[in-house]
């Protein structure tokens, strides 16, 4: 009895500190702010060069003659495998259940004004990557915080982030997205969450054994497909409701400036709960601006760091201007939403339900979350196995890898409310330090996309042609790399 009230206790703390890092006064203006600071730093950046983007990262893939141990590509699946999760299913239908429909426009404008922060994070990610001993590339917060950032407000900021990221790979990346999975195979198809957990434990095993190389394989194979079927899905949802679609994104604009007013199982929500709600939960979703996707943009074949920072940037595009959309738009055509905090869990399910019937509708969004979760447990595990050898040595990377794959079976087997809460303020504390110095950092970042875009605008640019512009400008990035 001892051990559940002070488990009750710990929780109801956490989520007081949660509710306070992810309040009105703290964590979402920073992480807006930033990404507005950013976005004008960077004149608009994400709206200038989106299209090169999209067809440096999914059409060319692959950055010729850089180093790296995996394609662009493969790093832009391996950040979306661990984003595109549970978060753009059952994260939006809690935002919009809480703060109405007008949380999906805040959740645009995170994601929007996030793709400023992806990119500035990614582009440090591989402007400070370093090879260790075993000839892999290492890079992210941990490093570029330190390296970029001088003195001791660096050293600081990388163990801040470092060890927040160690917490939250275990919680946010691990324990609730495998819960996520069995939860979901159990409802659809009666498995025991047992056998899900010793089938998800050699899964993940076999794929972590062969690190970030097998990684990028598997994610770049089954994550644009599983993004695909969920889209088309949710695209034949929203023919048959064609007709409530503009009602619908009238709705979701208005709501955003005046609020909703309680309806249904809704109880209403003013314009403040509106905009904590999209913010909280599109960070949840996107992680832009956490500093988690710079990690995997480290280890990416590339001639610079500005390539591989636009096709980061795609990701969050991708995660919530595609993905998002359509969840929020499939619920709020349906008129699922306003059902209430207590029907989100399955919002999304009845949603698609509407359009698709019973049977096909539960069974594409309980397969998506069995998915989405997988794929992010395989993208988090490299997250904090980096962390983990930045904190520990090169040493720890087996046995992190050994302990995560068995915290696998953990998160599939027990019940997790305080998991959920020590996630999201792990989160959080991950996002603060990064913030802060990608907006002491900003002025590098400015400065050599500036210099590199007016050289090569198109990302066409050959590999000797990028060596050459680095030499006659005196940038140092390649003999860091």
């Amino acid at each position: 009895m001892t051990d559940v009230s002070f488990a009750e206790q710990l929780e109801g703390w956490l989520g007081e500190i949660g509710g306070f890092v992810w309040g009105p006064f703290f964590l979402i203006p920073l992480l807006l702010g930033t990404g507005l600071f950013l976005t004008i730093r960077l004149g608009g950046l994400q709206f200038r060069k989106m299209g090169v983007a999209l067809r440096h990262g999914l059409l060319d893939r692959n950055d010729e003659g850089g180093a790296g141990d995996i394609t662009q590509y493969q790093a832009l699946t391996t950040a979306l495998a661990a984003t595109v999760g549970v978060g753009n299913i059952v994260g939006v239908a809690t935002a919009i259940s809480i703060g109405g429909p007008g949380a999906l426009f805040w959740m645009w404008i995170t994601g929007l004004l996030g793709m400023a922060s992806k990119y500035t994070e990614a582009f440090l990610g591989v402007r400070f990557r370093t090879t260790d001993k075993a000839g892999l590339i290492n890079g992210g917060p941990q490093r570029y915080l330190q390296e970029g950032i001088k003195g001791g407000l660096g050293v600081f900021l990388a163990w801040f982030f470092t060890i927040a990221a160690i917490i939250a790979s275990f919680g946010i990346g691990n324990m609730t997205q495998a819960n996520a999975v069995s939860a979901g195979l159990h409802d659809t198809f009666g498995v025991d969450p047992w056998i899900s957990g010793i089938i998800m434990f050699v899964l993940v095993g076999a794929v972590l054994l062969g690190g970030i190389q097998t990684i990028g394989k598997v994610t770049s194979a089954f994550v644009p497909l599983m993004i695909v079927i969920y889209l088309v899905g949710g695209f034949i949802v929203l023919v048959t409701h064609a007709g409530q679609i503009p009602d619908a994104i009238g709705l979701i604009f208005t709501d955003a400036f005046t609020g909703t007013a309680a309806t249904g199982g809704f109880v209403g929500a003013g314009i403040l709960i509106a905009l904590q709600m999209g913010v909280a939960r599109g960070i949840f979703s996107n992680e832009s601006g956490m500093g988690s996707a710079a990690i995997a943009a480290a280890a990416a074949k590339t001639t610079h760091p500005v390539r591989q920072g636009l096709v980061s940037m795609t990701q969050t595009f991708i995660d919530t201007i595609i993905v998002v959309t359509m969840t929020g738009l499939v619920i709020v055509t349906t008129g699922v939403w306003d059902q209430g905090e207590e029907a989100a869990g399955t919002m999304t399910a009845a949603a698609f339900s509407a359009g698709l019937g019973s049977q096909w509708g539960g069974t594409i969004v309980s397969m998506s979350v069995v998915f989405f979760a997988f794929s992010t447990i395989l993208g988090w595990s490299y997250y904090g196995e980096r962390n983990a050898e930045r904190a520990l040595g090169d040493w720890a990377s087996l046995p992190y890898r050994m302990i995560f794959t068995c915290v696998v079976f953990l998160g599939a087997t027990t019940e997790l409310s305080l998991a959920w809460t020590f996630s999201d303020l792990a989160n959080g504390l991950m996002a603060l330090p990064n913030l802060i110095g990608l907006i002491i950092l900003s002025g590098l970042v400015a400065r050599e996309t500036k210099a590199y875009l007016a050289f090569d605008p198109s990302l066409r640019a050959r590999p000797e042609d990028v060596e050459k512009f680095l030499i006659d400008t005196k940038n140092p990035w390649r003999t860091s790399a």
